[in-house]
């Protein structure tokens, strides 16, 4: 018996309960992780809250890092005894223990520790697809990043500056400016007290930035497209204020022919040569310091609810680790 959350309906961060549970041997094709630290993302929030419907009961949880206890037949690149990592889920992090498929693991390098490798997968694959896929940034390009001091932003900020890009940001307090300008954000934007787009223009000259990333959506979405440059993208990654209800396309002519795309990261790794493709490209920009990923906080795993109610009040920097 292993401990884990289980949530049994959505709702609040209550439904988010400690018990036990069995984990079997590992099948084909899969292997046996006991977890040594779990990343917490916004997508468990949506998970829990029913948001992206998800089939009950379920343990929640796309990211974690551990080492191989078992393996089952046709496992090749895998032993007993590796430290692995994933990122991409299937659902089921948010345990002491847990069989995976295997071609969903990739190993752990020896220069990144347990909680930085659970805290930088889903967040890290998640920028280098943005960054590198979705819209290639390019030196001299300039990038507005909403909510550029939670966890996905500072990645994606330190990332575009070494890219060479000019890069903005939204942040909704000092504390937050000062955390994303250390971490490659050339401009903070207080969302709370500037007109965001008003001040991206101002910034760049009335020209507007090439690529909007944002994860806030419906309170943020009309200031992206107005914060755009003609031909620029909308990058809406994420929703953390809600769902954008309702949008007529011909603003994106009347914007300057803009362009709007919704990706996720399974359409990025559907395949194990992207994901390793990603994955690599992740590790060598950590290993060699154009990313550097900040566990701002960490809480035992059984606190899980306390870490989602902070996360969404945004009381939480950079990344969340639940220990085991």
């Amino acid at each position: 018996m292993v401990g884990r959350i289980l949530v049994e309906r959505h709702g609040e961060p209550e439904v988010l309960a400690w018990g036990e549970g069995s984990v079997g041997d590992p099948g084909p094709s899969e292997v046996r992780i006991r977890h040594t630290a779990v990343g917490l993302n916004f997508i468990d929030v949506y998970h829990r809250t029913g948001l992206y419907p998800t089939p009950l009961p379920y343990v929640p949880g796309l990211e974690a890092c551990g080492v191989v206890e078992a393996i089952g037949a046709n496992v090749e690149g895998v032993k007993v005894g590796d430290r692995v990592a994933y990122g991409t889920g299937p659902l089921g992090a948010y345990a002491e223990a847990r069989v995976m498929p295997a071609a969903q693991v990739v190993a752990v390098p020896a220069g990144i520790d347990d909680r930085i490798a659970a805290a930088m997968m889903l967040k890290g694959i998640t920028a280098e697809y943005l960054l590198h896929r979705t819209f290639c940034v390019k030196s001299g390009d300039a990038v507005l990043v909403h909510a550029a001091a939670g966890g996905v932003g500072l990645i994606l900020c330190q990332w575009a500056k070494a890219l060479g890009a000019t890069v903005l940001g939204t942040v909704g307090s000092e504390e937050k400016a000062r955390l994303a300008s250390e971490n490659g954000c050339d401009h903070p934007i207080f969302y709370s007290r500037e007109n965001v787009a008003a001040r991206v223009r101002e910034i760049t000259g009335g020209a507007g930035v090439r690529v909007v990333y944002d994860s806030v959506g419906k309170d943020t979405f009309a200031a992206s497209l107005d914060s755009l440059a003609p031909r620029g993208m909308l990058v809406l990654y994420g929703q953390s204020s809600g769902k954008v209800s309702s949008f007529d396309p011909t603003i994106l002519n009347a914007r300057g022919s803009l362009f709007l795309t919704r990706p996720s990261i399974g359409h990025y790794t559907a395949t194990r040569a992207e994901l390793v493709e990603s994955v690599t490209r992740l590790f060598s920009a950590v290993e060699r310091g154009s990313v550097r990923i900040r566990v701002g906080q960490t809480y035992p795993l059984r606190e899980a609810s306390r870490a989602h109610r902070d996360l969404e009040s945004r009381k939480t920097t950079g990344s969340t680790v639940l220990l085991p």
